[in-house]
């Protein structure tokens, strides 16, 4: 069977390894855990970044640095690409872990979006119920999201949450803010799609394969700026393809629904919908979600479906004014 944890932790090897090369940082706690800091002290580098969204996926994806031309604009960018879609990124590559470690007499709550393979240790977050996936590994990777390392307390809990003992669990962390942020968060191009098959009830057990690509958000000076311009780079800039085997019924009732401009909430920065919510991250239409540009084609017909388009305007404000 695949293991997504052993597939990532040979990657992850790679970064400590030659962790200057990388601009990362390892340290090993009295537990036996292994953290990795991807860009909180740590500069962080590009190929730290491809290599951090690669363990997400979980050794299942190739992501690569591209030039990208979005309508007249020039970006740098990433191309990926994915086999075994489901389990690379619903079971691994998806943020559903909200890592909260409870207080105790000695430690504050460490607060952390988690994502990569050891969710699938874990299966904590309701995805797992349409997922028929098990990794039989007893290695854990993490990546967090977050702007603080975890304190000790806090990999005990993770490593109980992932059923391995402390000494099997590798942790990355980055922020938003960052280069490997920047990174990692276009890489999800094509998992925001799948994700959003997933919330307009269309079977993704049906996907073969997926492609995408997504322009890389100018570094930000803090991390709210970051997750605004990450976000509008998926969601004006993203562009993925699917390959699927299905019904063309199937695929023609939701092509229409997959990019974001089905959202009542498209159009405007992804900062700016943050104000207007009064930074309520779930008041935000979950449907705006997805890449820009969404195309499927079916194996079982031969046909295929597209739909929506990239929007350099918002873009341009978002990266550039």
């Amino acid at each position: 069977m695949l293991s997504v944890n052993d597939s990532a932790h040979n990657i992850f090897r790679r970064l400590v390894d030659a962790e200057e090369e990388y601009g990362v940082a390892a340290s090993q706690y009295e537990n036996g855990v292994t953290v990795l800091d991807c860009g909180i002290e740590a500069w962080g580098s590009l190929e730290a970044g491809r290599l951090f969204a690669e363990i997400c996926l979980g050794g299942l994806g190739s992501v690569q640095m591209r030039e990208l031309h979005v309508d007249g604009l020039t970006l740098p960018g990433v191309e990926v690409g994915v086999s075994h879609p489901v389990v690379a990124c619903m079971a691994s590559q998806y943020a559903g872990w909200a890592v909260k470690t409870p207080k105790t007499e000695d430690t504050k709550s460490y607060f952390a979006m988690g994502s990569g393979p050891a969710r699938a240790l874990y299966q904590g977050d309701p995805i797992f119920s349409d997922i028929e996936y098990r990794d039989p590994a007893d290695v854990a990777v993490l990546t967090l999201e977050s702007r603080t390392l975890p304190p000790l307390a806090a990999t005990d809990w993770i490593a109980g949450k992932c059923g391995v003992a402390p000494d099997k669990l590798h942790l990355l962390v980055a922020p938003t803010a960052c280069t490997v942020g920047s990174v990692q968060i276009a890489a999800r191009v094509v998992e925001t799609g799948i994700h959003k098959m997933h919330e307009v009830g269309f079977d993704i057990n049906t996907l073969r394969s997926g492609f995408g690509s997504c322009p890389l958000a100018p570094i930000a000076a803090d991390d709210l700026t970051a997750i605004g311009r990450t976000n509008d780079g998926v969601l004006y800039g993203g562009r993925a393809w699917y390959t699927v085997q299905a019904d063309d019924e199937q695929v023609e009732s939701i092509i229409e629904q997959l990019p974001s401009a089905s959202s009542k909430d498209y159009g405007t920065t992804f900062g700016e919908l943050f104000r207007r919510y009064d930074h309520d991250f779930y008041k935000i239409d979950p449907l705006l979600f997805s890449p820009a540009e969404v195309t499927i084609t079916n194996m079982t017909s031969g046909r295929t479906f597209r739909a929506g388009e990239v929007n350099p305007e918002v873009l341009q404000q978002s990266f550039f004014a």
